[in-house]
């Protein structure tokens, strides 16, 4: 275990990296039950208001994020340093990101139905970061064969098919498969052959004389939102907790 452990993390450099994935994730875990508990009126926590100012959590880690990510460029990808600047980017960069809605809105969406765009780009940056730990390179450049990598015209190639894909699954409105598929190029052409969404840059373009396949849009992206939508919630849900439920407007009288 401790060769497999030196030979996949600490001879190519990936340690601060591993260390900085798992101080994101804890101290978004940690940030999440400690906001849970305080919007119950549980435990000792509550929020921060020096002179009836709310200091939001993405205040610290903006600090941290900044200390931690030029620290890390200065001490490189060996050493203590390097290992603590890690840690303390990655406890920056959850705090920060626990409140990526709030950055998007400029508004205090965090019990929101808006608010739920933060789990997600948390959960989506923990698994890029993962794939990048498990070997993966952006645009699937180390995946190419000898004869590849010593010829420069077939590593280019590689890249600009690459990105052409991943252009047109975010054109079809499908960002999700357009990030991961910067890692994993299977992926990023999944999402360029396929249907477009019906909201979409690509739909409005392509699909405004097509009435077939602007139909078969919609209706592909209605049985897979009906399909997904209640477990994404549910996982969403557990990992953030419940948005806060708006109340029906009275009836006028």
């Amino acid at each position: 275990m401790g060769h497999w452990f030196d030979q996949n993390f600490i001879e190519p450099g990936k340690l601060p990296l591993l260390l900085a994935l798992a101080a994101f994730v804890l101290t978004f875990g940690a940030t999440r039950v400690i906001t849970r508990m305080i919007r119950a009126g549980k435990g000792p926590f509550r929020n921060i208001t020096p002179g009836g100012v709310h200091v939001h959590h993405v205040v610290p880690g903006v600090v941290l994020s900044v200390v931690g990510g030029f620290g890390a460029v200065a001490s490189g990808r060996h050493g203590v340093t390097a290992a603590v600047c890690a840690v303390v980017f990655g406890m920056g960069a959850g705090l920060v990101l626990d409140e990526f809605a709030l950055i998007v809105h400029l508004d205090d969406v965090y019990w929101t139905e808006e608010g739920r765009r933060s789990v997600e780009i948390v959960v989506l940056t923990a698994a890029l970061v993962l794939l990048v730990l498990g070997g993966f390179s952006p645009l699937g450049v180390d995946g190419l064969s000898d004869d590849q990598q010593q010829g420069r015209s077939g590593a280019v190639a590689t890249v600009v098919v690459n990105f052409c894909f991943v252009l047109i699954a975010l054109f079809k409105g499908k960002a999700r498969m357009a990030v991961v598929g910067t890692l994993v190029p299977f992926v990023a052409l999944v999402g360029a052959v396929r249907l477009a969404r019906p909201t979409s840059v690509w739909a409005k373009r392509f699909y405004r004389d097509r009435h077939r396949a602007r139909s078969r849009a919609v209706l592909r992206a209605y049985h897979h939102d009906v399909r997904w939508a209640g477990p994404r919630r549910r996982f969403q849900d557990l990992i953030g907790g419940a948005p806060d439920r708006v109340p029906a407007p009275s009836p006028k009288p």
